[in-house]
């Protein structure tokens, strides 16, 4: 039997501040590896003869990042499924349920945000799981703890099942205190909860209609109503929005008489905050973990992230440094879970610093804020080969474009123009314009704006390429 990853995109990363951002998250990143996280988790099962295309789940803000990076590895999905609001887990693995229940397959449902490092010991676990599976269990998959971890739900295993390798689940517990979770290390039955599942598509929704069929009823129709945009499913928004938020967990997995779980060791992270990062990173000899250009001296147990430029340590220990454009986290490595206190301040300032980075990414390309002041602002823009942006008009300000490097076509009022290196254009507020990249090589211009309000929803949209016109 083909087994259909389902990889679920969403979430925010808020402990993983000021990297991870809403607009680019921690599963858009490259973390670990020079891969970012989805790709690292599709990369694993694109070799197996076993697994079929998989179904990607996110939101409508990353559709396009997701899109480019499963391009960017070769892979081509079954379908990328748009949640229209944020419904926690089990609503989007109903949704993915309900479009693959007439194929004879397993799903693997995994988030895309994990970090496994024995590929070998997750590949054996799947395959004892399969066993379960096809006898209609709904398997989970449970890590062998190395430590009581207070940060993590368990899994207590019950009685063993004919499938080698599976047991029935006992229970499923909340993040216990140090001394709860010390008994459960020493009792030898109780496993992390790796929010990883398997099963077939139509055994999830026979038990989700008996537990929760109100959530049944308005994925229903959500997936009924459902449409197609260019590579998008798009679920009809009115009717997922009627769904009730609540994780697989608590939904289906607690209450279910089909529960099975399957113990493994794969070097399992979940990557939830930066203590946890520098575990899956390599440490030097005084314990350091190092991204970037960095400079240390006399630095003990400490990770040290730089994104953009050069971060020096002297005579410290047991820190989090993390450095992007426009912020700085240095942070005690004891207080990492404190960093989503950081992200809750700026969202009661006003401020943006948690919404979005300096870069921001968009399906032609991107643009780079670079400075900004009083009634104006100066950008650069990348476009790349054979992408254009929209058709569009701005009330408020007018832009002056000058290329920096690669060729642009410009039309401004029906007027098209070729322009190269060194040459510029003006485009005054109201006029309707478009950029366009014809040549074979990525496009950088700089781009001036002035005027009296500079706000990104100063577009008025006639044309567009990637559906949002």
């Amino acid at each position: 039997m083909k087994i259909v990853p389902v990889i679920l995109s969403g979430g925010s990363g808020t402990r993983l501040w000021p990297l991870s951002r809403a607009v680019l998250p921690k599963q858009l990143l490259p973390l670990v590896t020079d891969n970012t996280m989805l790709q690292e988790t599709l990369l694993r099962l694109s070799s197996w003869a076993q697994v079929a295309s998989p179904v990607v789940v996110c939101g409508n803000d990353h559709r396009f990042l997701v899109a480019e990076q499963l391009r960017q590895v070769n892979l081509t999905p079954q379908a990328i499924v748009l949640e229209p609001v944020a419904k926690n887990t089990a609503p989007a693995i109903a949704a993915a349920a309900m479009a693959l229940k007439d194929q004879d397959v397993l799903m693997l449902v995994l988030p895309a945000d994990h970090v496994i490092t024995d590929v070998a010991a997750f590949e054996a676990a799947v395959r004892r799981a399969c066993v379960a599976a096809t006898q209609g269990k709904l398997v989970t998959f449970g890590i062998e703890p190395t430590h009581p971890e207070t940060g993590y739900g368990y899994i207590q295993s019950g009685a063993a099942l004919a499938a080698d390798g599976c047991f029935e689940v006992a229970r499923f517990v909340e993040k216990p205190d140090a001394a709860t979770a010390k008994q459960y290390l020493d009792a030898g039955n109780f496993y992390w909860n790796s929010g990883m599942f398997l099963f077939k598509p139509s055994v999830f929704l026979s038990e989700l209609q008996q537990y929760a069929p109100a959530m049944v009823n308005a994925v229903s129709s959500a997936v009924a109503q459902s449409y197609q945009d260019l590579d998008f499913v798009r679920l009809h928004e009115a009717s997922f929005a009627e769904s009730p938020s609540d994780s697989i967990d608590y939904a289906v997995m607690e209450k279910t008489k089909l529960a099975a779980v399957v113990p493994a060791s794969m070097g399992w992270n979940d990557v939830g905050s930066w203590t946890a990062l520098k575990e899956v990173q390599p440490n030097d000899e005084a314990g350091n973990a190092t991204r970037g250009d960095v400079y240390l001296k006399n630095v003990k147990n400490t990770l040290v992230r730089a994104e953009s430029r050069f971060v020096a340590a002297v005579g410290v220990e047991d820190l989090l440094i993390v450095e992007t454009s426009d912020a700085v986290l240095v942070a005690h490595r004891d207080c990492a879970q404190d960093v989503k206190n950081i992200v809750d301040h700026l969202k009661a300032s006003g401020r943006n610093e948690h919404q979005v980075h300096p870069r921001v990414y968009r399906p032609w390309g991107w643009y780079e804020g670079i400075d900004v002041g009083e009634r104006f602002q100066v950008k650069r823009i990348m476009v790349k080969p054979g992408e254009k942006l929209s058709l569009q008009m701005h009330h408020h300000r007018a832009e002056h474009w000058v290329v920096v490097s690669g060729s642009a076509m410009i039309t401004v009022d029906n007027v098209t123009k070729l322009y190269t290196e060194n040459e510029s254009t003006y485009i005054p507020i109201g006029s309707t314009h478009r950029l366009e990249n014809p040549g074979k090589l990525p496009l950088h211009l700089i781009e001036v704006q002035s005027g009296s309000y500079l706000g990104e929803d100063d577009i008025v949209r006639y044309e567009d390429t990637y559906g949002r016109a």
